[in-house]
């Protein structure tokens, strides 16, 4: 999980990194912040506000803030935008219906100034379900191959299962020591 990905990761002693966790309600934000922190993900509640974790290792403190998805909280996600390092974004895969939705919201946060040029990882989650939508359609519905003033990736995954997230990791830990150099 993400213990192994930092542990490969060698840095200064106070490195700390601050990555917001967003997407609409429902995509699998709180059970992927678990997953990343290796906890029980069987029992999960709709966010009511945010969850914060962080992991210590090798150098690094990995600040992951958890921002509930509800439309009526999204207003305020920019106020936890300030000095990002990392964008992960989660969509529900299987969710066709708020594809649109979901663009929207990602769109308009990437025109954000305080996120320009933060490294943007979209989770395309629940890929366990037969309904979902495969990542390369996501990304073509989102328009990613238009981001040219960022580093960004799309991944896979089942948040549950754990499936693919390592994969989504790894490319977190290349654009940290792309940073570093």
């Amino acid at each position: 999980g993400l213990l192994s990905v930092i542990q490969r990761l060698k840095g200064s002693p106070e490195q700390e990194l601050r990555i917001v966790l967003l997407g609409l309600d429902n995509a699998g934000k709180t059970t992927l912040l678990k997953r990343l922190a290796s906890e029980e993900v069987s029992t999960i509640t709709p966010t009511q506000g945010f969850n914060i974790k962080s992991v210590h290792s090798h150098g690094f403190k990995l600040n992951v803030w958890d921002i509930g998805g509800q439309r009526s909280i999204r207003p305020y996600w920019r106020k936890y935008l300030g000095s990002t390092d990392l964008l992960i974004y989660v969509i529900d895969s299987a969710d066709q219906k708020r594809f649109e939705e979901t663009g929207q919201e990602l769109a308009e946060l990437t025109e954000e100034e305080c996120l320009m040029g933060v490294p943007l990882l979209v989770f395309a989650n629940k890929q366990d379900l037969v309904t979902a939508a495969p990542a390369a359609e996501i990304a073509e519905g989102l328009s990613l191959h238009t981001y040219r003033d960022r580093e960004w990736q799309i991944q896979a995954c089942s948040a549950l299962s754990g499936e693919g997230v390592q994969d989504g990791m790894n490319w977190i830990s290349s654009q940290i020591m792309k940073r570093k150099k």
